[in-house]
């Protein structure tokens, strides 16, 4: 078993004492295990406006994190979202559907207090990449 640490300059910088994500490799697989994600345009570290702006731009991060380990976000298996209000959960729907190919991964979604940096809407990801 081997473990990697992943880091992207097209996914914004841990904004805490964290990684981008973590690759762990058992024989011919890997579980990848991506750090909730935030509207943060990685380029400016200025935080998208608006929950469908914000919720673009993680999607974009997480997309450039599957990337950097070797997989794509058809190889998520899970999704943990954290949600400052749940009514927005229709337009994040549509924008799985619109980002996502049936199967669909397994998925959380809470409504929470506040998210760092004042962010709406944070996206936790887990990917199986089978080599």
């Amino acid at each position: 078993m081997s473990r990697q640490t992943i880091h992207t300059e097209n996914a914004p910088a841990a904004v805490g004492t964290y990684s981008q994500a973590v690759k762990v490799t058992t024989g011919n697989s890997s579980m990848v295990y991506i750090s909730g994600q935030i509207g943060l345009n990685p380029q400016t570290m200025q935080l998208a406006k608006g929950f469908e702006a914000q919720a673009k731009q993680v999607m974009d991060n997480i997309e450039a994190i599957c990337k950097a380990a070797g997989g794509s976000l058809a190889e998520v298996v899970k999704f943990n979202v954290s949600l400052t209000d749940l009514a927005d959960f229709d337009a994040l729907n549509e924008l799985f559907v619109a980002r996502l190919t049936e199967p669909y991964p397994a998925r959380a979604a809470v409504q929470v207090a506040a998210l760092p940096k004042g962010a709406v809407v944070e996206i936790e990801s887990i990917l199986f990449i089978e080599s």
